[in-house]
C-alpha cells in the first residue's frame, strides 16, 4: 500500500524546489497525495478494511496541516501545488 522508491524519486524530482530537495511541503504533499491515491484505489475492493481506512485519515490531515502551512507563508506556493495536483479546496 505504500508507493515504490522510482515513484517517490519521480515525484522529488517533479516538485522539488531545488536541487537535492526532499522536505519541502511541496514533496512531501506530493508524496502524501501519491500514498493516498493508492489507498483510495485499495479501499474501492476492501470496503471493510478499517485499520487501513485509519491510516488515510491520518495521512489526509498531514498533508491538510502542510497544505495549511504553506497557505500561510506562501500562498502562491499553495496555489501553484493545488493546481499541479489537481487537489480541490
Amino acid at each position: 500500500m505504500s508507493i515504490t522508491a522510482e515513484e517517490k524519486n519521480r515525484l522529488i524530482g517533479e516538485y522539488a524546489t531545488k536541487d537535492g530537495d526532499t522536505g519541502s511541503p511541496e514533496v512531501q504533499v506530493a508524496i502524501l497525495t501519491s500514498r493516498i491515491s493508492t489507498l483510495t484505489e485499495h479501499f474501492k475492493t476492501h470496503k471493510k478494511d478499517n485499520h487501513s481506512r485509519r491510516g488515510l485519515l491520518k495521512l489526509v490531515a498531514q498533508r491538510r496541516n502542510l497544505l495549511d502551512y504553506l497557505k500561510a507563508k506562501n500562498e502562491d506556493r499553495y496555489r501553484d501545488l493545488i493546481k499541479r495536483l489537481g487537489i480541490r479546496r
